[in-house]
């Protein structure tokens, strides 16, 4: 760096940004990167994640090269299974209704692995999801659902990670730096403006990497783009992410792409505040849904939860949720299944009711029909088809029958007491629209169909990859592969 003069300047930090640095780094580039947020609040989304990645594995010899601690009793102990090509494309292709762009998906599956040998060479450390893709059963713990691998110590664990990398490689990070303009002569992006302790300032570099996140946070540009009703959502993660890096890029006649209208949204503690809190991370999710039933205040079921493995319907259910009357559900267990819930439904900010009989639940279903939720209880215990037994780590077939609603798997009667119920609405984690690029690149594509020298993207604000709905861990992997890119070649710009 000469002056204020940069070859390569980051907006963001938090994974993808991260990734984008690192690429850019080992390619001979001096990078800094943007951190809007205080220094103990940086890291974006990326931080408020459980940490898991989705990537192709072909067996547990592809899993040790990432994770070398694993230990024999582990591996044995362990059904891993595969997670090939094949299956990720399908699962991409099915979650987003065939709608996902088919080059950009291919460079997210193709790459996955490649990515994760890549971040495991830089120092990041991994483990298997233990407890939460994986219960003991006959005393083996059977993988499910794609997801096996997370950043050790989950999001947190992630974002130190990634800090020590580049701060062991020379990578400048300045916090509370608000890029909030690209320098843009008409051709050629030559840097960004922005503003840090009330005051402007230009920085020059020779390419810009756009990473930090997308508009999730602005209950403005929810409600403009995804629709009435939205401003009423709990953000999930981080308060910083709204938008500034998509405008940044429209200014300059950037394209739009994707699902402008779409976005994660989960089931999330309905008295959560309205932005994540680091104390709590994301246990603020109740994602056993699949073991229990959801009521609304009518007191009916209105989704079935059992229609496939959590990591492919929780991201979608929670817009399900803020779509019911007044925002809200009650996820509904008995005690067969109250010792099987997730960790994040014993922490001890959580909207919890509980009863020893049905009754005495209903009684206590704050703004819940309570003759409705009764008479709902019964119709659905009557259909449960009991001679299926219930298995949790494959899609049992364990499902009702006649109901105008029927669940698929997993389904359980509720008439053991005590009896808990949770109430949940719906947490926004990151919106799908963005900013179309070049998947070999990284690059920007202006509305022209033309791409913008200087200027690179990768994370959440690039659009087209996911439409309707997200496979779990897609999130993480997609912003280290296209990261990687971005910062590859935001690094091969500056001997342009």
């Amino acid at each position: 760096m000469a002056g204020n003069q940069w070859d390569v300047v980051v907006i963001g930090a938090g994974n993808a940004a991260f990734c984008a640095a690192h690429a850019a780094r080992e390619n001979g580039s001096t990078v800094l990167m943007l951190e809007r947020a205080p220094k103990d609040l940086m890291g974006g989304n990326s931080r408020f994640t459980a940490g898991a990645f989705r990537c192709v594995y072909d067996g547990v010899d592809d899993l040790k090269a990432i994770m070398p601690d694993l230990t024999k009793e582990e591996i044995d102990r362990s059904d891993f299974g595969t997670y090939t090509s094949d299956q990720f494309y399908d699962d991409m292709f099915r979650v987003t209704q065939y709608r996902t762009d088919g080059e950009l998906c291919d460079r997210l599956v193709g790459r996955s692995r490649d990515a994760m040998r890549w971040l495991h060479s830089k120092g990041m450390k991994f483990d298997p999801i233990w407890g939460r893709q994986a219960y003991l059963i006959d005393g083996k713990f059977k993988f499910w659902g794609g997801l096996t691998v997370e950043a050790k110590g989950g999001g947190p664990g992630l974002v130190e990670q990634h800090l020590k990398i580049a701060e062991k490689n020379g990578i400048e990070i300045r916090y509370g730096t608000r890029a909030f303009e690209l320098i843009y002569d008409g051709n050629t992006v030559r840097g960004v403006k922005v503003k840090a302790d009330g005051k402007i300032e230009e920085i020059k570099c020779k390419s810009v990497v756009i990473a930090c996140g997308g508009f999730e946070s602005s209950a403005e540009m929810r409600t403009r783009y995804m629709g009435p009703g939205w401003e009423l959502a709990k953000v999930r993660g981080t308060p910083y992410n709204t938008g500034d890096g998509i405008n940044m890029a429209l200014q300059i006649g950037a394209s739009s792409f994707g699902n402008w209208s779409g976005s994660h949204a989960v089931q999330w503690d309905y008295n959560a505040p309205e932005f994540g809190d680091l104390s709590v991370g994301d246990n603020f999710q109740k994602h056993s849904y699949p073991w229990g039933i959801l009521i609304n205040a009518n007191g009916r079921r209105f989704v079935d939860e059992g229609a496939d493995f959590r990591n492919y319907t929780y991201a979608k259910y929670g817009a399900v949720v803020l779509r019911q009357p007044n925002n809200f559900a009650y996820q509904v267990f008995d005690n067969k299944i109250i010792p099987m819930l997730r960790a994040e439904y014993r922490i001890k900010r959580v909207s919890k009711v509980s009863g020893n009989t049905l009754e005495e639940l209903a009684s206590k279903l704050e703004g819940v029909d309570a003759a409705a939720f009764l008479d709902e209880i019964k119709t659905y215990n009557a259909a449960v088809k009991k001679s299926v037994p219930f298995n949790p780590n494959v899609k049992d077939g364990r499902c009702t029958e006649g109901l105008a609603i029927n669940k698929s798997n997993w389904a359980n009667t509720i008439e053991d007491g005590p009896f808990e119920a949770y109430q949940v609405g719906c947490g926004v984690s990151f919106s799908f629209g963005g900013v179309r690029i070049d998947p070999d690149s990284g690059q920007v594509i202006d509305s022209d169909m033309n791409p913008i020298p200087g200027l690179y993207a990768a994370g959440e604000l690039v659009g087209g990859i996911f439409y309707f709905n997200y496979p779990g861990g897609s999130g993480l992997m997609s912003g280290a592969v296209f990261g990687r890119i971005a910062g590859t070649g935001a690094a091969a710009a500056r001997n342009a």
